[in-house]
């Protein structure tokens, strides 16, 4: 039986084939990290399911369940490229979330102070970018498709994970994004770039977000790029309840996974089944 170990040839083929696969820049990467983690624990010896599983319980030593998934997912894809399916492991199995923690859900009011603290700040990128991103629902990643000529006509092309789709940009967000580049003196192209004229990192704006944690008085554990993203979701589907058109909006292929944007939180769930009436 050939020994199979992980070559840096065929990580590079690799990339590639993800690359054909039209996968998007971040997820790429996040294979490739996780790949390179479970290579490097390996330490040269060659794979075998009985290996694979062992790193799987090692994970279970560091990692909560959804991450140990999501890492393990990237080892199997890899392994199924390569053709070694028999070494695959099976994913953690995850009870259905009902609720997500009070401390980790961003809530209207706390979007609210963080919007006025960056305006308060002067900090005219970051507080364009904070409504763009939760007036519409769309990834950090996606900024880069909110461009001149979609403010003026009122709707942006969106490209990710091979597929487009349309998002609309609300009347009030036109008004604040045309001042927004009339400021900035942007003639045309992605609106959200660097003063060299490079595209924002998200990185950069995960960064800017939580320096105004302080001064807005809001936990800055709930302050992530993507919490926006949940908490568009979340109101979505409070005015609308409506999974199946709001899946399309986020550009979820599944609404499993849309699901997981609309939990409502711990306390909430509670006040809920108070309101039962069931205790006599």
């Amino acid at each position: 039986m050939e020994e199979r170990t992980i070559t840096e040839s065929m990580l590079l083929d690799y990339r590639k084939y993800l690359e054909e696969e039209e996968k998007s820049r971040n997820t790429i990467e996040k294979y490739m990290r996780d790949i390179r983690e479970f290579q490097l624990w390996l330490s040269g010896c060659p794979i075998s399911r009985q290996r694979v599983m062992a790193y799987k319980e090692k994970l279970k030593e560091t990692y909560a369940v959804r991450s140990i998934n999501s890492i393990l997912s990237s080892v199997n894809s890899f392994l199924r490229y390569c053709g070694w399916t028999d070494c695959c492991v099976r994913l953690l199995r995850i009870q259905n979330q009902i609720f997500c923690a009070q401390d980790r859900e961003l809530s209207k009011e706390d979007y609210r102070k963080l919007v006025e603290t960056a305006r308060k700040q002067k900090k005219d990128r970051l507080e364009a970018a904070l409504q763009t991103i939760c007036a519409t629902g769309i990834r950090v990643s996606e900024l880069s498709f909110i461009t001149v000529e979609a403010v003026l006509c009122g709707n942006a092309s969106v490209s990710c994970k091979g597929k487009c789709r349309q998002i609309f940009l609300p009347r009030k967000l036109q008004i604040i994004l045309k001042k927004y580049i009339h400021r900035k003196r942007i003639r045309s192209g992605p609106i959200f770039v660097t003063e060299s004229g490079k595209a924002w990192d998200r990185s950069n704006i995960w960064r800017e977000m939580k320096a105004l944690c302080q001064e807005a008085g809001v936990n800055p554990g709930k302050v992530f790029p993507h919490n926006l993203r949940h908490l568009f979701a979340r109101t979505y589907y409070n005015m609308k309840k409506d999974i199946a058109k709001l899946a399309d909006i986020l550009g979820h292929s599944s609404i499993n996974t849309t699901r997981i944007y609309i939990i409502s939180t711990g306390s909430e769930h509670q006040r809920q089944i108070e309101r039962l009436g069931l205790i006599l």
